[in-house]
């Protein structure tokens, strides 16, 4: 799969494209991953944590740098209710301090934690060097337009996300664009549109239903298959885990809101293109 991935992007010809593959498991099988997608061409690797949920924070970082020793490295705060595991402010200090790490993904789905992540990369003084993207599903469009103030000191300094690295932008992408230049616009004027922030309400309904979240997110990853598979885009909504499916409810959910939000969608752009796509 990394193999066909880096493929097709290599056959992008409108832009150069950056290949982040996935790292996960302990240390040793991390390290076979990361060397497999730096032999493959990966620029980067972005590592879950989620198979050291036992491990102490020294243990961690050390887990960390050994991996980064093989491949740039795009950190990865993962909600612990799909596997995560809670992590603080001075953890993202030592973890911004690795020389390899060029990123971090920030996706607890949480403000405070989510402001940890900031408060350590500020503390390490590697605001200018770590890019710092929002994973957090549940506020996507404000995490995007709004800045954060970080004191140290007495100093302030203002920071951004640089971009979103969200699962629910899997879906209805061509929409997703166009909002995420909304959001860039709007860190420039005077004052955030107000329609802006009452949609940044609408898309988090729209992630409640893909993300399953009253069932504690079990039907997340099913839950944008099932979009796709609507578009014509997958023939089914199987997940590699065949334990992972809707939840019960989770189809009606979804169809609330493709109803309700049907302008958020881009099912014409979808139709308009998915025979080129598929030929």
């Amino acid at each position: 799969m990394l193999e066909l991935a880096a493929e097709t992007a290599a056959n992008w010809t409108k832009r150069p494209l950056a290949l982040v593959a996935g790292l996960a498991g302990p240390t040793q099988q991390a390290i076979s991953e990361a060397r497999t997608a730096r032999d493959i061409g990966y620029h980067a690797g972005l590592l879950s944590l989620a198979a050291m949920k036992t491990a102490s924070g020294d243990d961690i970082i050390a887990h960390c740098q050994a991996v980064a020793r093989e491949i740039p490295l795009v950190g990865f705060y993962l909600q612990p209710a799909v596997g995560g595991v809670v992590l603080s402010a001075d953890f993202w200090r030592r973890f911004a301090a690795i020389d390899n790490v060029i990123a971090i993904k920030i996706a607890p789905f949480n403000r405070y934690r989510t402001l940890d992540v900031l408060r350590g990369v500020a503390a390490a003084g590697a605001l200018d060097r770590v890019a710092l993207y929002t994973g957090n599903d549940d506020h996507i469009l404000l995490d995007l337009t709004l800045p954060f103030d970080l004191r140290q000191n007495g100093v302030t300094t203002r920071t951004y996300f640089k971009g979103g690295l969200l699962g629910h932008w899997s879906v209805w992408t061509q929409t997703a664009i166009r909002q995420f230049e909304m959001c860039k616009d709007a860190r420039y004027k005077d004052a955030v549109p107000a329609d802006l922030l009452a949609l940044d309400a609408r898309v988090t309904d729209c992630n409640s239903a893909f993300f399953d979240v009253a069932n504690n997110f079990h039907g997340c990853i099913a839950g944008c298959h099932e979009i796709l598979r609507r578009q014509g885009l997958m023939e089914g909504i199987r997940c590699l885990d065949p334990n992972e499916g809707l939840s019960p409810g989770q189809m009606q959910e979804i169809d609330r809101v493709c109803r309700e939000h049907a302008d958020l969608s881009d099912d014409a752009f979808v139709a308009a293109n998915l025979q080129k796509w598929l030929a």
